[in-house]
């Protein structure tokens, strides 16, 4: 009779595919399964969301896995995790265990290493465990202050809808947006004047340059004259203006007389007078004056 029977065949493939199956399934939840990793214990008040096979890590690598959390019915807030770390892993005393989760829910185990000066945790020893308030905690914290808020933003919406809605705020930017294109046409009238002045000032420099070099010019000319000189030439020709005025007020001088003597005056006026009569009489009569004839004289 032979022993590897059809039956035992089959056996003995089902027990390998269980084994292939265990082993899996330890690969995948991250646990060795042949290599001899040290074995230590961390001690947790609440373990929420952490589970056999999460992952631990250390300064962001990853050393290990949680192997298995036993909970002490007798004292409910005492919970016990085995962690199974790399042996090439040394835990300083003082090293703490902090649950920690992402915002998609991933739970890990990170490990916060105390002074290396106090010494290091001996392998199958218990260290301190807490729960880390990473950002959803936090958040969780502050949702009582947020429903306090909650009425007050409420009213605060309130209001700002009731100003939105006030027709006076419409005209009010509407002013504003009038405000504003008049600003706009202002600053670019000021900027052609700028562009303009600017293009002057060369112009302006260039006249101011020569009005300056002309002063300079009249200076130099001005310093040179003889004041001296000057000032006696008028001297003499004030001089000579006062003997002329005193010689047409002296009544003894032609022109005094002819400036003084009324009855001087009265003949002169007297003869213009004769005069124009003999020219308006020369006008009506020129025959009595001038009396012309081809053929001889005629008598009147």
């Amino acid at each position: 009779m032979k022993f590897f029977t059809k039956e035992v065949k089959i056996a003995l493939v089902a027990i390998a595919a269980i084994v292939v199956l265990f082993i899996g399934m330890q690969f995948l939840k991250g646990m060795s399964i042949f290599s001899s990793n040290d074995l230590y214990y961390a001690s947790f008040n609440d373990v929420s969301g952490l589970s056999a096979s999460s992952p631990v890590y250390a300064n962001g690598y990853r050393v290990g896995v949680v192997k298995s959390i036993t909970y002490d019915y007798n004292q409910p807030d005492h919970i016990i995790a085995a962690l199974d770390l790399d042996p090439q892993l040394q835990l300083t005393k003082g090293t703490r265990a902090e649950i920690a989760s992402d915002l998609l829910g991933n739970v890990k185990l990170e490990l916060h290493f105390g002074q290396s000066s106090d010494g290091i945790v001996a392998k199958g020893d218990t260290i301190e465990g807490a729960l880390q308030q990473g950002l959803m905690s936090k958040a969780a914290e502050m949702i009582p202050q947020v429903e306090q808020l909650l009425p007050k933003l409420d009213s605060i919406l309130s209001s700002i809808s009731t100003l939105v809605a006030d027709p006076a705020l419409k005209g009010t930017i509407h002013n504003a947006e009038q405000l504003t294109a008049s600003l706009n046409t202002t600053a670019t009238q000021l900027n052609r004047l700028t562009s303009h002045l600017n293009g002057q000032v060369p112009t302006m420099l260039s006249k101011a340059d020569t009005i300056l070099a002309n002063t300079e010019t009249l200076t130099g000319n001005l310093s040179q004259l003889d004041f001296d000189a000057t000032m006696k030439k008028v001297d003499a020709t004030l001089a000579g203006l006062q003997q002329l005025s005193a010689a047409l007020n002296s009544p003894t001088g032609s022109m005094g007389l002819l400036l003084n003597d009324s009855q001087l005056y009265e003949n002169l006026n007297a003869a213009m007078r004769s005069v124009d009569s003999l020219l308006v009489d020369f006008k009506q009569y020129p025959r009595r004056y001038i009396n012309v004839s081809v053929f001889g004289r005629k008598n009147n």
